[in-house]
């Protein structure tokens, strides 16, 4: 199904809106428990060749390290796209711009996750 503009838009601006505080807890809560998350990062944060994590615990610790790493983290939305049980939301983070697809199950919480940065120049 098409996720509607107001849905999506509530997500982006909750999502951000738990990143910037720093709450790890409320930043879970947009997540299914066998939550799939694809990110570069995670190789070198989280030491999983695959680049990939599944399930809360893993993203939690993933996050919580990355957290500690980056206390002045801050994340500024640029863009909110949607499509098909899914929103992708373009913003500026540390590392530049980022473009992140998550993918909801029936019950509106993420079931995937991939995150694609900007090359460096």
């Amino acid at each position: 199904m098409v996720v509607e503009a107001e849905t999506a838009r509530a997500f982006a601006t909750a999502w951000i809106a738990a990143w910037n505080a720093h709450d790890l807890d409320r930043i879970l809560e947009h997540y299914a428990d066998n939550v799939e998350f694809a990110s570069p990062y995670i190789v070198r944060i989280a030491g999983e060749p695959s680049g990939k994590l599944t399930g809360k615990p893993a993203l939690r610790a993933y996050w919580a390290k990355g957290l500690a790493m980056l206390p002045d983290l801050h994340f500024t939305l640029t863009d909110t796209l949607v499509g098909v049980d899914t929103v992708t939301l373009v913003y500026r983070g540390h590392r530049g711009l980022v473009a992140e697809a998550f993918q909801f199950d029936a019950a509106g919480r993420v079931r995937s996750s991939t995150a694609c940065y900007a090359l460096e120049e």
